[in-house]
């Protein structure tokens, strides 16, 4: 029952010092996962220091490209056609996030993603901390059956009605965030803050014809896996990722269990990216992915006998953001 999963507020003389003095809670639709894919619908809920309700803001972006995969946030190009470019929004989205920690579900997402948009502006969002709702509930030891919002949202009692409509997933993630909130400065739990750079370079291929997007062409809603197959990894396996450094172009990466975004989008950011997206798990795997490294999937128990590296669905997309060149060999 609700009762039973939510934290009475501490006294104001026992909230952290240390915590933020206000949050801007964001979800961002966008036309997929790679570095030249847009954004196409933004939302924020503008939360005061104790995750209160402050107000609300959301708006569609038109991307001059494919929107991408219309299953997933049901946004077409007859929808989009007469919506406001990034630039013309900049300014508002800008004064929404000013002076607040950036709150997101796989934060580090949504802020790549709004980062190369105020770039392509030649602007920079004014956002300096971040903080993920899949590494606080993780903090929180929070007894979710995986790390999508929609687990997070019931383990809250939080309704949610548009799931994938940047607008509703901001509400459900701001009513989930405050209780989280509560039961952290209720515990004396440090908040997983992150830095937030600006970025100052972006990746902008030609803009696909509008509905001819081959990436997405062949992908069916709610399927596992995408009909067509990957062109094969043009670069050699350098071996397995170490961490604390940059995964390297060729490198093996597995997949297994839930995902906070579509998995065949994320496979294809990673195969974007020079990686080779492996289908099974083998002592060649450099990396596995997964946000439950205590399940008894057949790859999870393979990558224990092997000693295969394990990194969760947020920490693999922070090092994405930044994957070592292949050996040129000369």
């Amino acid at each position: 029952m609700l009762e039973d999963r939510t934290t009475a507020a501490p006294s104001a003389t026992a909230w952290p010092a240390a915590y933020p003095q206000g949050y801007a809670v964001v979800d961002v639709e966008t036309t997929g996962l790679a570095r030249d894919d847009r954004i196409i619908s933004a939302a924020v809920y503008r939360l005061d220091a104790r995750g209160e309700v402050e107000d609300h803001w959301y708006t569609l972006v038109n991307p001059q490209r494919d929107p991408g995969p219309v299953w997933i946030h049901g946004l077409t190009n007859d929808v989009l056609r007469d919506a406001p470019l990034f630039p013309d929004v900049a300014e508002e989205f800008a004064a929404r996030l000013d002076g607040r920690v950036l709150v997101a579900h796989n934060a580090v997402f949504d802020w790549q993603m709004i980062a190369r948009e105020y770039a392509r502006a030649k602007r920079e969002a004014p956002v300096r901390q971040r903080l993920c709702t899949i590494a606080l509930s993780k903090a929180l030891d929070l007894p979710l059956p995986n790390h999508k919002l929609e687990s997070l949202a019931a383990h809250f009692g939080v309704v949610q009605q548009r799931a994938h409509h940047a607008l509703d997933d901001a509400r459900v993630l701001a009513e989930a965030f405050r209780p989280s909130l509560l039961a952290a400065a209720a515990g004396g739990v440090r908040l997983p803050l992150h830095e937030c750079r600006p970025l100052t370079e972006w990746s902008d291929r030609p803009a696909p014809r509008i509905g001819q997007q081959p990436s997405y062409g062949s992908y069916r809603p709610n399927s596992w896996r995408p009909s067509r197959k990957r062109p094969a990894c043009p670069y050699p396996n350098p071996g397995r990722y170490e961490e604390g450094k940059r995964l390297k172009q060729g490198m093996r990466v597995a997949f297994s269990g839930d995902t906070s975004v579509e998995r065949d989008l994320l496979e294809d950011r990673a195969a974007e990216a020079g990686l080779h997206v492996a289908t099974s798990l083998s002592r060649l795997t450099s990396l596995l992915v997964t946000n439950d490294p205590d399940s008894g999937t057949s790859k999870v128990v393979k990558a224990r006998q092997f000693g295969t590296p394990v990194v969760d669905e947020a920490a693999f997309g922070q090092l994405l953001a930044d994957v070592e060149p292949a050996d040129t060999g000369s």
